[in-house]
């Protein structure tokens, strides 16, 4: 099957999903000159996602990282898209919820929606993308495109291959990723791949560490700072979001067939069931309600 290969024909990105890292990734688009096409389930946060880019957008300005002018010309890039049956683009990252089912249908429908020469990736933090692929036509134009939280700081992109993902498909998204000023890296479908599976089991043994009263929250995070962490792991956790978190420890726990190590921790489901889910809800391991 032939399919656009080059970086040079792909003028808009279509991103499902305006939560936190929908909109990062979209603000990396805009910036780096892509036009972006912004899609959610619940039209709402749609707007809400743009009015925080521009919020950050403006924050960056004032910083001196971006001329006033860039910002202005980065928020007209993008448009909001609240009907799927219009989210057509040239390239496709999806930052829907971690549900399996959620992203077959999707994609089933942007797969049908768009031409045979659309790029369609998954922003997925766990689940393996051949599983997602299995429900496409062309799984060979499908492949994980990984980027972690928040998007227009870190600088790190997972490209993962799916059983099915053609090598032309690889190398416009290496592409791509340099032109939004990433480093991409390569890694094979795997559950949590390469960053998620090594880093749970910060969060994990930090977690198994509060349950059996080894230590408190502050004593863990402060002396994980000091061994060098940018961010301790409960400060880390309340950042990416408590519920995220715990969303990727249970699919890749159950992925490894209820392997022990990545066993999801009490603690945390419970803070989960709470709506403590941290920055976002306004408090999770720690209250920034007071803050």
């Amino acid at each position: 099957m032939n399919f656009k290969v080059s970086i040079q024909e792909v003028k808009t990105v279509g991103i499902a999903g305006a939560g936190t890292m929908g909109q990062g990734i979209a603000q990396v688009c805009v910036v780096a000159g892509f036009d972006v096409l912004l899609y959610d389930v619940q039209s709402e946060f749609i707007l809400k996602g743009i009015s925080l880019i521009e919020k950050s957008l403006s924050t960056a300005v004032e910083r001196g990282k971006i001329q006033s002018a860039e910002k202005e010309r980065a928020l007209a890039r993008i448009k909001a898209q609240p009907d799927l049956q219009q989210l057509k683009a040239d390239l496709i990252i999806e930052a829907a919820i971690e549900n399996l089912d959620v992203k077959k249908k999707l994609f089933t429908t942007l797969e049908e929606i768009n031409s045979q020469h659309c790029i369609l990736t998954t922003n997925t933090s766990s689940i393996p993308v051949t599983q997602i692929a299995a429900a496409l036509k062309h799984p060979e134009r499908f492949a994980g495109l990984h980027f972690f939280n928040p998007a227009p700081i870190m600088k790190l992109v997972e490209i993962i291959s799916g059983a099915g993902t053609n090598n032309a498909t690889v190398e416009l998204l290496k592409q791509f990723s340099e032109k939004l000023g990433k480093t991409a890296v390569l890694a094979k479908d795997s559950p949590g791949f390469i960053v998620n599976r090594v880093a749970r089991h910060y969060y994990v043994e930090a977690l198994r560490l509060l349950e059996e009263n080894v230590s408190d929250i502050n004593t863990i995070d402060s002396l994980m700072k000091s061994a060098g962490f940018k961010m301790g792991p409960f400060e880390l956790m309340d950042l990416i979001g408590v519920d995220t978190n715990f969303s990727v420890t249970t699919s890749i726990y159950h992925a490894f067939h209820q392997e022990p190590k990545f066993r999801p921790s009490r603690i945390q489901q419970q803070k989960v069931d709470a709506g403590h889910h941290g920055r976002k809800s306004g408090k999770g391991f720690y209250d920034y309600t007071k803050k």
